[in-house]
């Protein structure tokens, strides 16, 4: 077959480019079963139910999911994310060589299984994924009582009768009948909303009726509900007195205020002038307008700024509805829908969003690879919004899965290169947005086959002179085989007159008589080489000779076309007649000739062109000409009938197993016999059961019949014209067969073991007219297969079946049923082979082993139990495993044991969704058909760690202006141990755009940070990672806001003539740990160390690394920068964070991290950093928070306070003081200073004196 070598370039990167330039797609697989029969194929979903499927709860549940694979792969399934394990809910099964569920649900209630299901079929090369399949029950609620008062409205009003129905699962279908269950009269006056809702434009005296019904039919559950009749009551107030309008609007309700006069068109539903609809892409648009108005008003559609879609929209609902059917993008856009009447006109403009759930552009393709090749899986889709794009492997995230060297992801893209034997695997790709999600399995497998030819040897390839010649040479073989081509052992090469395509087939353009002969093409690869013949024989062409000319024919005349062909002597061409291009008339009219079609009896309706087609299995040639059909002198018309019944029937000929039937035909009745059925009764066997026999043509009147020994032969006779069957001719006289022994033995024989030491033979009764005779028995014989016994023989009667007992377990035997009657047996029965009953088996499995692949992925291998300790049918291994503990915490229930089955004799198997760093124990047993042997001896092991859960309970909390705190609570699964926490902030301006992201490395015993010098009145982004040695864990965000700062905000109001002191500054925040460690994120280096991270702090630094070399001793090193001081070494205890403590701030360090053997050379080493210490400028002592200097001002105030206290008694006293002598020596207030300018207390006057009166 054709292997297509392509390849996308992604991003135009230079070395992905060199990359592509040397790789390999796909194989395609040929479809020969031949093949495919060798081929190990990883598994393929081939069918699975729909991804929202509603059920209906009076039936079972199917959940269909169906797959092929080399070996036939095992099937399990997820409900609502987790393991569904099928075999403990009896009312579940699943259905053999199968993954479709069957779920009864009688007795139950169909909610009890609603949920999410994906399927998951795996085989030893990999696992595929269904998509999630959403089970509901459909429903059909009832409506909800409620009283209706009668709706009294003015004629020519606007009117809306609501139906309201109740939600069901799919929406109910509306429709408003009355009380005769006949549908109301719709029109552009009155018509049903998209809603359910009745609306009326303007109403009519003629609307009056109490009948007015709405109906809710529920598809799913074929139920129909309606609503409480409406009663509607239109009133025409002009004509009407008060006091019979008071009795009419007594207890009703009345639909408008004042009369109604005709008015322009207003909208009621969508009200205003403008609304916004959302659809998907692909879906139909149904867009609505109902105007109010009278006279009634008439609704048109434009599409605003462009043309509505050809050929894929319509109107309904006289106008008022608008639908586009496979939405596009184009589709989006502005609507306008105008309603207009003689009044005048009103629009209303409706905005369409196009919204798209995820298509693809390039889905994932099966690859099947060489050793040593390379390839690329492409998942390319597209959706509004973009789809995210997510890759798994087997069903596990490829970020979870098992690290592949050969396998790397870039742009969305999966590029394989170098690929072993044994890696195939199954990738899923899923591409989701808020709409939707695609999910697209394909399996890469990994081959090496020598080559094969597979187009036919030997094949003759025949063709007409001067046309195109094809020669194929289908190959498959893995790496791709290279072909070669030769025409009688000379090479040929692509050129002008043969073209060799890409699949490999040999093309000759203008195939001429000399190009006949033997081709060869050789198929080669690095495994060997296949040659295969193929040979071309070129022909004359066909071409038509005589061909037929127009004709002028009488009415009830004959017309013939002639069409002789010249043709190849070795090709037999056939001859096809068409009328205006079409089949003939099935009319026995029509005769068609070896070289001619004659017309009988021409009619007006023959007119037309006829063509005549001359094909050969190569080429064809084909001539037309007309008819034309001329009055005749009109004859009577023609009666025609049904034939009568055939009379006379005799019988001749006789003999044992045959006869010869003979009888006269009845009055054909103008309508020629085309044959004639032949039906008997057996009176013996079943009497008065007419069966139908042979059939011969209507021009025959006899037929030489087979039958069957003892049997009580009828015969009849049925005629066949084109009007039908005649009536049943009289029957024959009875003919009845001598007795014979049996022609055919019992059918169908079966031998079912049914117990450890029995076996149940069946088989297919004879029929009586397969019995030949009386006395119809049984001979069942059967003997143990390669044990040369005699056979054990029983005859039986009436009865289809027998029970040997006293078997020895699972024992081969031979078994033969023969036919026996009065007149002897039977002829010789065929052996049919099968087995006696099974029973358990005896051996559990030994010698287990637990490979563990990763904290949640374990293989475990055991030895095959002994064929002979099966005692039957080896079906496969039962594993049986559960978690005893967690190596790092206790668990506060026991987990209940979880059960694998592995079909087959394969003594392997892969243990999935195990828990990071726990305990498990295992066991194993096999099973047959009789069910389980006894249980292998526990086997505990233990899961390695994991990446961590997320930390809990992050929180932000404000400290001062330009500081936050930030607190959380260790993950609620470590998954291992701990080595730290990784902190990255930035902040988030007014528009939501993200600042300069920073991070910090914090040990993992810490639970808060202080983080100071931050922007005031500024949102902040925190993401917080725990850590262990497999890496980081999940994200928690959290957004925090740092406080206003109110002295930029607040101005305080100053009175005249009065001064105000400045702002006290803010309280002074309690000393906490600076925020300025510079952080660092050195390259990697090596091939042992990566990832190296550097966080100092002001007297201490955090390093953290990543180290994939063999266990040995890791030390950090560090050194001041430019001094002679020998390396400072401290252990880190296997651990990948360390923290250098005692660093001096200001100082600049040299850091390194180095790995030693045994003797303590250092086999490996990053790179060395170089880290800074920040001086100490957040930790100096703030003065303002000091004990001496908060003493010494309150001895200051103090001090003052007595001072102004002295100075108020003297003045009290009359006497005057330095102060106020000064003040009275300078009365000029000229030169007063104003209180805001000097640095006295102001003047003392007598308004002076109630501010210090509380100082007494």
């Amino acid at each position: 077959m054709d292997r297509k070598r392509s390849c996308t370039l992604c991003g135009g990167a230079v070395m992905l480019l060199l990359l592509l330039g040397h790789m390999t797609t796909a194989l395609e697989v040929p479809l020969d079963p031949k093949v495919l029969e060798g081929l190990p194929q990883p598994p393929t979903i081939t069918h699975q139910s729909p991804k929202d499927y509603i059920i209906d709860p009076r039936e079972n549940i199917i959940i269909h999911c169906e797959a092929k694979g080399k070996p036939h792969p095992s099937f399990s399934w997820t409900r609502n994310g987790t393991h569904f394990d099928v075999e403990k809910d009896s009312k579940v099964i699943m259905k053999p060589n199968s993954g479709t569920l069957v779920i009864d649900i009688s007795g139950e209630k169909a909610e009890a299984y609603e949920g999410v299901y994906q399927c998951i079929a795996r085989n030893e090369h990999g696992s595929a994924m269904s998509n999630n399949i959403v089970i509901r029950q459909s429903r059909s609620p009832l409506w909800s009582k409620e009283k209706i008062e009668p709706i009294m409205v003015q004629r020519g009003m606007s009117l809306v009768l609501q139906c309201r129905p109740p939600a069901g699962l799919p929406p109910p279908i509306i429709f408003w009948m009355d009380n005769n269950f006949q549908r109301l009269p719709q029109n552009s006056r009155v018509s049903q909303a998209l809603n359910g809702d009745l609306y009326f434009s303007n109403v009519l005296i003629e609307d009056t009726r109490n009948d007015y019904i709405c109906y809710a039919r529920f598809p799913h559950t074929q139920t129909i509900q309606q609503k409480q009749p409406i009663t509607v009551n239109v009133l025409d107030i002009e004509a009407m007195n008060d006091t019979v309008l008071a009795a009419f609007l007594n207890g009703s309700d009345f639909w408008g205020d004042s009369p109604s006069g005709e008015r322009a068109p207003t909208f009621m539903n969508p009200p205003g002038t403008h609304s916004t609809t959302m659809v998907l892409k692909g879906d139909t648009l149904q867009l609505e307008c109902i105007a109010d108005g009278l006279p009634t008003p008439d609704i048109s559609w434009s599409k605003v700024n462009g043309e509505l879609p050809s050929g894929r929209f319509s109107f309904h609902s006289f106008q008022k509805t608008l639908k586009i059917t496979e939405v596009t993008e184009a589709d989006g856009g502005d609507y306008r829908c105008l309603a207009k009447n003689r009044l005048g006109s009103n629009h209303h403009i409706i905005t369409v969003v196009v919204r798209a759930a995820p298509f693809w552009i390039s889905a994932p393709q099966n690859l099947i690879l060489a050793p040593k090749e390379s390839g690329m899986l492409t998942c390319r889709a597209e959706g509004n919004p973009k789809p995210t794009v997510t890759w798994s492997v087997n069903g596990i995230p490829i970020e979870n899965s098992h690290r592949d060297p050969s396998r790397k992801i870039e742009n969305g893209n999966i590029i394989l290169s170098d690929v072993r034997t044994g890696s195939s695997s199954v990738y899923q790709c899923n591409a989701s947005n808020e709409y939707g999600y695609l999910l697209a399995n394909a399996f890469v497998s990994v081959l090496a086959e020598p080559p094969r030819v597979l187009t036919p040897p030997n094949h003759v390839y025949s063709v007409v002179t001067n046309s195109r010649a094809l020669l194929d040479c289908a190959s498959f073989g893995s790496p791709l085989p290279k072909i070669t081509w030769f025409k009688d052992s000379q090479s040929i090469v692509d050129g002008d007159s043969f073209i060799i395509h890409k699949n490999n087939t040999l093309e000759i353009n203008v195939a001429r008589p000399l190009n006949s002969g033997k081709y060869t093409c050789i198929a080669s690869n690095s495994l060997g080489n296949k040659e295969n013949h193929v040979y071309l024989e070129v022909k004359e062409a066909t071409r038509i000779i005589r061909q037929p000319g127009y004709k002028v024919v009488q009415r009830n005349r004959m017309a013939v076309f002639e069409c002789e062909v010249k043709h190849d002597p070795s090709l037999f061409p056939s001859m096809i007649w068409l009328k205006d291009n079409m089949e003939l008339p099935d009319d026995t009219r029509f005769e068609v000739g070896s070289d001619s079609l004659t017309i009988h009896d021409v009619r007006e309706d023959d007119e037309g062109n006829y063509t005549c087609i001359r094909n050969t299995t190569l080429d064809q040639d084909s001539a037309s000409a007309m008819l034309t059909v001329v009055e005749a002198t009109p004859t009577p018309p023609i009666i025609m009938d049904q034939p009568d019944p055939p009379t006379d029937l005799e019988l001749t000929d006789q003999r044992e197993r045959s006869v010869q039937l003979t009888w006269t035909p009845g009055d054909e009745n103008n309508s020629p016999i085309q044959s004639f059925l032949i039906q008997y009764e057996d009176s013996l066997h079943e009497p008065e059961v007419w069966v139908n026999m042979t059939e011969v043509s209507g021009t025959s009147t006899t037929a030489h019949l087979e039958l069957s020994p003892y049997v009580y032969y009828s015969f009849r006779v049925l005629a066949l014209n084109d009007v039908g069957l005649s009536e049943p001719s009289a029957p024959s006289r009875q003919y009845r067969t001598n007795p014979a022994r049996p022609d055919i033995n019992p059918s169908d024989v079966k031998i079912i073991g049914t117990s450890p030491d029995s076996m149940t033979i069946t088989w297919r009764e004879l029929t009586g007219l397969e019995s030949n005779g009386p006395g119809l028995q049984y001979k069942v014989s059967w003997r143990q297969k390669d044990l040369d016994q005699q056979w054990t023989s029983l005859t039986l009667a009436n009865v289809s079946q027998y029970v040997v007992t006293g078997t020895p377990t699972f024992a081969p035997y031979e078994v033969t049923v023969q036919a026996v009657n009065d007149y002897g047996h039977g002829p010789r029965p065929g052996v049919v082979l099968g087995y006696s009953g099974e029973d358990l088996p005896t051996v559990a499995p030994e010698n287990l082993k637990v490979s563990v692949q990763s904290g949640t992925v374990a293989e475990v291998h055991w030895d095959a139990v002994p064929l002979s300790t099966v005692r039957g049918r080896l079906n496969g291994y039962k594993v049986s495993y559960w978690k005893i503990r967690s190596l790092q915490k206790q668990d506060p229930e026991p987990v209940k044991p979880q059960e694998l089955i592995f079909h087959g004799s394969e003594p392997e198997g892969l243990l999935i969704d195990l828990h990071p760093y726990s305990q498990y124990t295992l066991n194993i047993r096999a099973f047959n058909g009789k069910g389980d042997g006894p249980t292998s001896s526990n086997h505990i092991f233990e899961t390695p760690e994991g990446v961590p859960g997320p930390p809990a309970d992050l929180k932000i909390q404000n400290l001062n202006l330009d500081s936050l705190i930030v607190k959380w609570m260790p993950p609620l699964e470590n998954n291992g141990h701990l080595t730290g926490y990784l902190l990255k902030f930035q902040p988030i301006n007014t528009t939501d755009e993200l600042g300069p992201l920073k991070e910090l490395l914090l040990a993992a015993n810490e639970t808060s940070i202080t983080l100071e010098n931050l922007k005031h009145s500024t949102h902040y982004k925190f993401y917080l990672n725990a850590m262990t040695v497999k890496g980081s864990g999940p994200t928690v965000t959290k957004e925090g806001f740092t406080m206003v700062d109110e002295a930029l905000i607040r101005h305080p109001a100053v009175e005249a003539g009065k001064g105000s002191a400045p702002p006290t500054p803010p309280p002074a925040p309690p000393v906490t740990q600076s925020f300025q460690p510079p952080f660092r994120k050195a390259p990697p280096v090596g091939r042992m160390f990566r990832s190296v991270n550097s966080s100092v702090e002001e007297d201490h630094a955090v390093i953290s690394w990543e180290y994939s070399g063999p266990d040995r001793n890791v030390y950090v090193e560090y050194v001041v920068d430019n001094s002679k001081e020998p390396w400072k070494t401290e252990f880190v205890n296997g651990t990948r964070t360390y923290q250098i403590k005692g660093l001096k701030p200001g100082m600049s360090y040299r850091v390194r991290v180095v790995a030693k053997d045994h003797s303590d050379a250092t086999v490996h080493s990053t790179e060395e950093l170089l880290i800074t210490v920040p001086a100490m400028t957040s930790k100096q002592v703030d003065i303002a928070t000091q004990g001496w200097f908060i003493g010494l001002m309150c001895a200051i105030a103090l001090l003052i306070l007595v001072l102004l206290i002295v100075c108020f008694i003297k003045r009290n006293k009359g006497g005057k003081y330095p102060v106020k002598e000064k003040e009275d020596a300078h009365q000029d207030p000229e030169i007063q200073p104003m209180k805001e300018d000097d640095g006295t207390f102001g003047e003392y006057r007598d308004t002076d004196r109630n501010f210090f009166i509380p100082l007494r």
